[in-house]
């Protein structure tokens, strides 16, 4: 499985936390993000042109469910005279991701920062685990002889082995 595929946006409706709504849904693809996996960390970067730092929220909720959103509202015309616009071609309205975050993904160590108009948020993976050393087991026989064996989970699935 790769990494792209085990870091991706919920597909159940029940992991929104938001209603379903047109301009939720309409925010969600407005938003372009780019995912890399990295050796010790998923990075996201996310297009939010416009916003102030204290207008993005990065939260992680329940289920792991790592949530990026920001609005960005219209200006008011400071100048006076000025009582409508002519064109305006730069976006308005609710910027909003959602990531389900793969169970490698370490919710106590997540970072964001916003710079330029994008935020990059940084979601260390937690440690592999290490792998289960066999384990020893020393059987006494009546006679007084003790013999060791070594066993790991694989030999108890072993054809042949028999519990008794």
């Amino acid at each position: 499985m790769s990494s792209w595929t085990s870091l991706k946006r919920p597909k159940s409706p029940s992991l929104t936390p938001l209603a379903p709504t047109s301009e939720t849904q309409k925010a969600m693809v407005a938003t372009p993000a780019d995912v890399k996996d990295c050796p010790n960390s998923y990075v996201i970067v996310i297009d939010m042109p416009g916003l102030k730092q204290d207008e993005v929220k990065v939260q992680v909720e329940e289920g792991n469910l790592l949530v990026v959103s920001g609005e960005r509202k219209r200006e008011k015309e400071k100048e006076q005279g000025v009582k409508y616009i002519i064109k305006m071609e730069r976006r308005l309205g609710k910027y909003l991701k959602k990531f389900q975050l793969p169970e490698n993904a370490d919710n106590e160590k997540i970072s964001a920062s916003y710079q330029e108009g994008v935020l990059t948020v940084t979601v260390e993976k937690k440690p592999p685990p290490e792998p289960k050393k066999p384990k020893t087991v020393q059987v006494q026989m009546n006679s007084g002889v003790v013999l060791s064996f070594s066993c790991d989970a694989a030999c108890l699935l072993e054809p042949g082995f028999r519990q008794s």
